[in-house]
């Protein structure tokens, strides 16, 4: 028999063993990019909480120096007083956070919370008080205590 005939009779193609090893390489590749990817996105978006959080504390500092206070006399809403201003109901059009503030007993201090509401946001809690203390207190669903700073990556300020 000639030889151009034999590999002629051939079939090109992959074997089986070669496909498998090939999909095993490609599911070990998505087993590492996939985590790496979602705690990418997480990172991209808790960054709105902290954002805004840094944002309502100013508002809150001048409403302060307005008004003397940080909301009514005995009252529990933040930034309440008569010619309150609009910003005061808390919600900016935020797209993974819903942010609230909590008046102290004194009207002389509020607490800042946001807490995740949709995306690979959602298990996130982050607070900042008048004092200026940063806590997280959850973190990728897990609640997180001791933490005096906003995490974003990992459980490490």
């Amino acid at each position: 028999m000639d030889v151009t005939k034999r590999n002629a009779s051939r079939h090109g193609g992959f074997t089986l063993i070669e496909l498998m090893i090939a999909v095993a390489i490609v599911a070990i590749l998505a087993s590492v990019a996939y985590p790496a990817y979602t705690s990418y996105v997480r990172r991209g978006q808790v960054q709105e909480a902290f954002t805004y959080l840094s944002d309502y504390r100013v508002k809150l500092e001048q409403y302060y120096q307005d008004f003397r206070g940080y909301g009514n006399t005995g009252g529990t809403t933040c930034a309440n007083g008569t010619g309150a201003p609009s910003w005061n109901n808390f919600s900016p059009g935020s797209r993974y956070f819903t942010f609230s503030c909590a008046l102290g007993a004194d009207n002389q201090s509020y607490t800042l919370t946001a807490t995740g509401s949709s995306g690979a946001a959602l298990g996130n809690d982050y607070t900042l008080t008048s004092a200026n203390a940063k806590a997280t207190t959850k973190f990728k669903g897990q609640t997180v205590s001791g933490k005096a700073c906003w995490l974003a990556r990992g459980d490490e300020c």
